[in-house]
């Protein structure tokens, strides 16, 4: 190889697609009893599906980071949504830009600044939370349409959340979106990427992220999406409990909606929602792997599907993604399909895998060095598995640790606060093979102190000459020099924001006036 560029053979080219809260069993593929996902289980089989994959943390932002750096957040110091990488931390695509190929993001990033220069020549962003919201170019071009998200914004801005009609909280953010499918954030995303592959050089040498913000919540599909699923059809998964176990209470602090209104009935609804938008992004999903069949592109591209963290879905009671780092949380899908004669092969693989291995695999695959020091593993390579993932959270001022191996699960939340500020939960030791759905705590259990032991010393010597490091943040940190990147002036990002809350408190006067209007007699 000669700077990253391999004679002889076209170049690989890279299509990461990334969605945001999906689970790792949502697929086809993963035998799920509903959820229709077949251009997924495509490409699963075109590839090699990880089936015991794990972010790094079960939070947007610091898992994202993960995912481009191959460090975890106790190194690269993204701890929270509002962050930013630190100067010179190295990334796969600024590694791939340097060694001469054609970088570009489109959708959901969740960086601050939220055009961040992480190594994309271009971004095109469809952000749904933060400050990235009142810069982005979907909003911007909604806002030029005369359209607003108001469903999305009611369940993820707290000023709207305060007005949320009755509906909204009956069913979890479940219901149709407010927009035509056309401008859905999915459909939105997808038709920006199809662009991006139509300019693809066929020589290969191209990087493409594409991330979707679905499923993520609200569970607002748009019509005729909405009516893929029937909720009363629907098989509630395993680990569904008619209440919150008692060991999970103290977590539940914070909890973004009201868990004693959950019911089964409820859940359906969520699941059906969840479900659609699920069903919608595979089907953008193979738009995408078709036109790379046509244009002659996909047996040279490297092709990885995968999730920032997972969703609750019912399991323990919750919802969402506040709380333990219990598996339907903390374990994502990983689909990899790699260039012809690049790669291990195809089927499933039972290693135990972490998102930080995403940033080296794509590296190696590419002919591009990544550093020797970075935690995470080339899936490429021969070197030796894992016998233990880990994965870490700060939440109420703790920093919370996890160590899984194939048969156990270790959590460990760290002291209360000396504030007070913290509620304290117990550690906790689950046997997966006679627990697999973590309600029983054996850590007091003779029976797994060896395990036990063990996944403590692995949880030593993996933070070992480590000393987390503070979160970072730099509002000013260099961004994408783009044609479509504005200005941060502060007055545009207010005129802005002004903008969507006019339209939520419109549509708040419009559902009020619709409860005061009689109902017509019977006929």
């Amino acid at each position: 190889m000669t700077g990253g560029r391999e004679t002889g053979r076209r170049r690989p080219s890279v299509l990461l697609v990334q969605a945001d809260q999906f689970r790792w069993d949502c697929l086809g593929a993963a035998g799920h009893p509903d959820v229709s996902t077949p251009h997924l289980d495509q490409l699963a089989a075109d590839g090699v599906r990880y089936t015991e994959a794990f972010c790094p943390l079960p939070v947007c932002t610091p898992s994202r980071y993960s995912l481009l750096t191959g460090l975890y957040p106790h190194q690269h110091g993204g701890w929270t949504n509002h962050c930013t990488l630190p100067p010179a931390t190295w990334t796969f695509p600024r590694a791939l830009r340097q060694a001469g190929y054609r970088t570009a993001a489109v959708g959901k990033m969740h960086f601050t600044p939220a055009y961040l220069d992480v190594g994309y020549a271009r971004m095109t962003l469809a952000e749904q939370h933060g400050s990235g919201r009142w810069e982005d170019d979907y909003h911007r071009e909604l806002r030029e349409a005369g359209l607003a998200p108001v469903a999305d914004l009611t369940d993820q801005e707290e000023w709207a959340r305060a007005s949320a009609p009755a509906a909204y909280w009956r069913d979890f953010g479940a219901g149709r979106s407010d927009l035509p499918e056309e401008w859905h954030s999915t459909t939105w995303i997808a038709e920006r990427a199809l662009a991006e592959l139509e300019r693809w050089d066929e020589a290969g040498g191209n990087l493409l992220h594409v991330s979707f913000i679905k499923p993520h919540h609200p569970f607002d599909p748009p019509a005729p999406w909405d009516e893929r699923y029937d909720p009363a059809a629907l098989t509630v998964l395993p680990g569904w409990t008619d209440a919150i176990p008692p060991a999970d209470l103290p977590h539940q602090r914070h909890a973004y909606f009201p868990y004693e209104t959950l019911t089964e009935a409820a859940l359906r609804r969520v699941m059906a929602g969840y479900y659609a938008t699920i069903t919608q992004l595979d089907h953008h999903v193979g738009r995408m792997l078709r036109l790379l069949r046509e244009r002659g592109l996909y047996q040279d591209t490297l092709v990885v599907f995968t999730s920032d963290h997972g969703e609750y879905l019912g399991f323990h009671h919750l919802l969402l993604k506040n709380g333990p780092m219990y598996d339907p949380l903390v374990r994502v899908p990983l689909l990899v399909k790699y260039p012809a004669g690049r790669g291990p092969g195809t089927g499933p693989s039972g290693d135990l895998v972490s998102l930080t291995d995403v940033a080296p695999t794509i590296a190696s695959v590419c002919g591009v060095p990544s550093p020797a020091w970075l935690p995470g593993l080339d899936l490429t390579g021969p070197g030796p598995a894992r016998d233990v993932v880990f994965a870490e959270n700060r939440t109420f001022g703790r920093h919370e640790l996890m160590a899984r191996s194939r048969t156990h699960k270790l959590l460990l939340y760290g002291d209360v606060p000396a504030d007070g500020s913290g509620h304290e939960a117990p550690d906790a030791l689950f046997d997966l093979v006679a627990d697999p759905h973590e309600l029983d705590n054996r850590l007091a259990d003779p029976a797994g102190a060896e395990a036990a032991a063990r996944l403590r010393s692995a949880l030593a010597r993996w933070a070992m000459f480590d000393t987390p490091v503070p979160t970072y943040l730099d509002e000013e940190a260099p961004r994408v020099d783009a044609p479509n990147v504005p200005p941060p002036v502060p007055a545009r990002r207010a005129a802005h924001r002004a903008y969507f809350q006019a339209a939520v408190a419109r549509s708040v006067a419009a559902t009020a006036v619709q409860r005061r209007e009689p109902e017509e007699p019977p006929a």
